[in-house]
């Protein structure tokens, strides 16, 4: 069994990172956790930052461009916004939002419950699908908050560490090694955050077919936070909501409709008596979803294609632009092209830079106004980076590549 240690990770320099640390402490390195051990009930990583650091270069962010409110409000309608009660939503999400989802997920909307941000999702699945002693089985590297949230609520996890050799594909054999009768929920993503990788339905189902023989009472579950991000006229494939009764998915407006600030995702669970106990532990941690949030979500996703075209054709242009630079600068960096959404993997070669050299990169990185997101973040080396290519405006992509290039030639000298 492989679980992470509680200690801080690698991130955005080699100084450490605290909740509502300004910019100038975080390059100062001051922070209370320099001289004391993390003892939260969740692992501390660095992933937090990019919460409060924003630096002009941003390759962190994996989200496409950040819709405006001014956006969104053209799509809804002001005068329907304004007549909006600010009451309590309903428990399992507002009808007209749930809807919206089945239409996107293709299943009935009584198997829709709204969540704050996929995260909220994975944090009622680890607290209610699991009980102390039961195990879960986690593909890595992953979204943070998808390993946390079970070591959080005191599930015992095992990691199966899928490698950037072989492309992050699914590792059946591994996971088959981990899965046991106490097994619980399988956690995995398509497209996998951080390399944009999807799984296929083949292994999807041969996958079930492990569950069934080795772990009868466990869950599938699978974020589909990126699947919608896809390049140029690329169809997204379809949910796997809806596939098999044993499979949980997740997903939020966050990343491929580009607005994280609403807070709005959802699950899609078959299960009546699943969804019932979810709806309660939704309701003893946030009671409800914002009706504002929700209102607005509703209408983003019913006019989804329509933000989406114009944000998978950037996507496509900035892709494109990025492996150009990957292919000039094959001899210090490998890379794994993304399937869907706007991030993908580089790997700094060990042929040209050792261990110092990589310490070295992180720590010049904020003299070139540079964020990238640390391998180490999500469970991998930190000589693996997610590079978000989409967050950035074009015109910018550009300086922000040659300005990595400029850092790795100060890291490698």
């Amino acid at each position: 069994m492989s679980v992470p240690s509680n200690a801080p990770q690698a991130g955005l320099s080699s100084a450490k990172t605290v909740p509502g640390q300004s910019p100038e402490e975080k390059r100062s390195g001051s922070s209370e956790l320099d001289t004391r051990e993390w003892r939260g009930r969740f692992p501390y990583n660095e992933i937090i930052s990019l919460l409060d650091v924003n630096r002009p270069l941003n390759l962190a962010e994996s989200t496409s461009q950040d819709l405006t409110v001014g956006e969104l409000l053209d799509l809804a309608g002001l005068e329907r916004i304004r007549e909006l009660k600010l009451g309590y939503g309903r428990s399992a999400g507002a009808i007209e939002l749930r809807e919206a989802i089945a239409d996107v997920c293709k299943v009935p909307a009584e198997q829709i419950i709204t969540t704050q941000g996929t995260a909220l999702g994975l944090f009622l699945l680890a607290f209610e699908v699991c009980r102390p002693g039961d195990e879960a089985v986690l593909a890595t590297p992953c979204f943070p908050p998808s390993r946390d949230s079970l070591l959080g609520v005191g599930v015992n996890v095992r990691e199966v560490r899928l490698s950037f050799e072989n492309g992050y594909r699914l590792d059946l054999a591994q996971i088959e090694a981990n899965l046991s009768p106490k097994t619980r929920l399988v956690s995995i993503a398509s497209p996998q955050n951080p390399s944009g990788v999807q799984v296929s339905r083949t292994d999807i189902e041969k996958l079930l077919a492990l569950l069934a023989r080795r772990s009868p009472e466990a869950l599938l579950f699978i974020d589909e936070t990126y699947r919608e991000a896809t390049y140029g006229d690329n169809a997204a494939v379809d949910s796997f909501a809806g596939f098999d009764p044993r499979i949980v998915t997740g997903a939020s407006v966050s990343k491929a409709l580009g607005a994280p600030g609403l807070r709005t995702g959802w699950l899609t669970v078959a299960d009546a008596d699943l969804r019932s106990r979810l709806t309660v532990a939704k309701m003893n941690t946030v009671i409800s979803g914002s009706v504002l949030d929700e209102t607005l979500a509703a209408v983003l996703l019913r006019r989804r294609e329509s933000v989406l075209v114009s944000r998978r054709r950037l996507l496509a242009g900035a892709l494109e632009e990025l492996a150009a630079w990957c292919k000039s600068e094959h001899k210090r960096i490998e890379w794994l092209r993304p399937d869907a959404g706007a991030l993908c993997c580089l790997r700094l070669r060990s042929d040209a830079f050792d261990d110092t050299a990589v310490s070295r990169f992180w720590d010049l990185l904020p003299d070139y106004d540079l964020q990238l997101a640390s391998g180490a973040w999500f469970g991998e080396s930190s000589r693996v980076f997610r590079l978000g290519f989409g967050y950035l405006p074009l015109e910018r992509l550009g300086s922000a590549l040659s300005a990595l290039s400029s850092a790795l030639d100060a890291a490698a000298s």
